[in-house]
């Protein structure tokens, strides 16, 4: 009985079609739970999902900002925090959580990372950009006419 070679070829090619299908699905559920429709699915995320999309980083999404951009290091963030806010909705915990010290360590090096330029010569006053920029990704977009300083 003759073996057939092709066998081995064909196990091959569809193990690698089925193996990049899932890096796809894994890579596109990842850049859609990183956005604000999704992370307003939860009732718990409806105000903080609203005041974002009238903020001056209406255009970028949750994630950009609250979780780190390193792969390695944003998929277990990621993970335990959407438990923890997972927890809060199943509670029926009417506002968005607290950040926690994790998160705002992650919160400020992105404003940093994103700021860099125009954060060389600050000064900071307090440890956090959220001290005194409290609310910059959820409040309502200001005319600069009418913006004070904390409000840039």
């Amino acid at each position: 009985m003759a073996t057939s070679k092709k066998g081995p070829l064909k196990m091959l090619a569809a193990g690698t079609v089925l193996g990049a299908a899932l890096v796809f699905a894994a890579a596109a559920g990842m850049q859609y739970s990183d956005t604000r429709p999704f992370c307003s699915t939860c009732h718990v995320m409806h105000e903080a999902a609203l005041t974002h999309s009238q903020s001056p980083h209406a255009d970028l999404a949750c994630n950009e900002c609250r979780a780190p951009h390193n792969l390695l290091s944003k998929i277990p963030f990621k993970a335990k925090e959407g438990i923890r806010d997972f927890v809060a909705n199943v509670q029926g915990k009417e506002a968005p959580l607290l950040a926690n010290l994790e998160t705002r360590n992650v919160v400020q090096a992105n404003c940093m990372s994103c700021h860099r330029v125009t954060n060389q010569d600050v000064m900071m006053a307090k440890p956090y950009c959220v001290d005194c920029h409290r609310g910059m990704a959820h409040q309502k977009k200001t005319p600069v006419s009418f913006r004070e300083a904390a409000d840039e």
